[in-house]
């Protein structure tokens, strides 16, 4: 007996149950309550404590709605195509480097030191750029976005916070090597002391208003 297949349609196909999601504002309030009720305690003992811990949930819940990740804005055009965080990145550039620019220009103006740390530039800098770059691919994430999807509860990111606690700490215990060796020598450049104010901030954003545009344009391709 020979069976006729029907044609799948979208008619006799089984729908799957749709599940129902839980309903988390109970918990989120919950929590917003022990947020607030921590936030006071540290007050008590010291302001500073209460407001950084604030901005901490603040910045915490951005990172984690727009899922900002440095490492993803370099990794994301190669891999995916995808520049929409590159582009967010360097527009947060853009506006730090204007605003650190009106801090320092302001004390210079005063006659006070660079604020700020104005660090030597060298071989130090390739290397590790490079094995962060590695690292930050391999476990998923940089800095900011391992924090953050530890608070998601991936597993992977676990394993890299653990990780990243132990290499900043080897770090830390060779930094007198490498700043004896390698930083010692290595020039320290402060482009608006070297181009005059209005000329190295111009350049960066010269620079960075470029990097934008190329970014818009390799997204643009690999979509189309």
């Amino acid at each position: 007996m020979e069976t006729v297949q029907q044609p799948v349609t979208e008619g006799n196909v089984a729908k799957r149950p749709v599940k129902k999601k839980k309903n988390q504002l109970p918990a989120a309030l919950v929590l917003l309550v022990l947020i607030v009720g921590f936030a006071v305690f540290l007050g008590q003992s010291s302001p500073v404590l209460a407001i950084s811990w604030i901005f901490g949930i603040g910045f915490g819940v951005v990172l984690q709605k727009s899922r900002f990740c440095f490492t993803a804005a370099f990794r994301d055009p190669v891999l995916t195509g995808s520049t929409s965080i590159s582009k967010a990145v360097l527009i947060a550039i853009a506006v730090a480097l204007v605003g650190f620019a009106m801090i320092q220009f302001n004390a210079v103006k005063h006659g006070a030191a660079v604020p700020g740390f104005v660090n030597p530039v060298g071989l130090h800098v390739a290397i590790g750029a490079v094995m962060f770059g590695i690292g930050a691919v391999i476990s998923g994430g940089c800095a900011s976005g391992t924090l953050m999807r530890v608070g998601e509860g991936f597993q992977m990111q676990w394993l890299s916070l653990v990780f990243f606690v132990v290499g900043s700490l080897w770090g830390a215990h060779d930094f007198s090597w490498w700043q004896e060796t390698v930083m010692k020598a290595a020039p320290k450049v402060h482009i608006p002391s070297l181009l005059g104010w209005p000329g190295g901030i111009i350049l960066q954003l010269v620079v960075l208003g470029g990097l934008y545009f190329l970014a818009d344009w390799w997204g643009k391709r690999q979509r189309s």
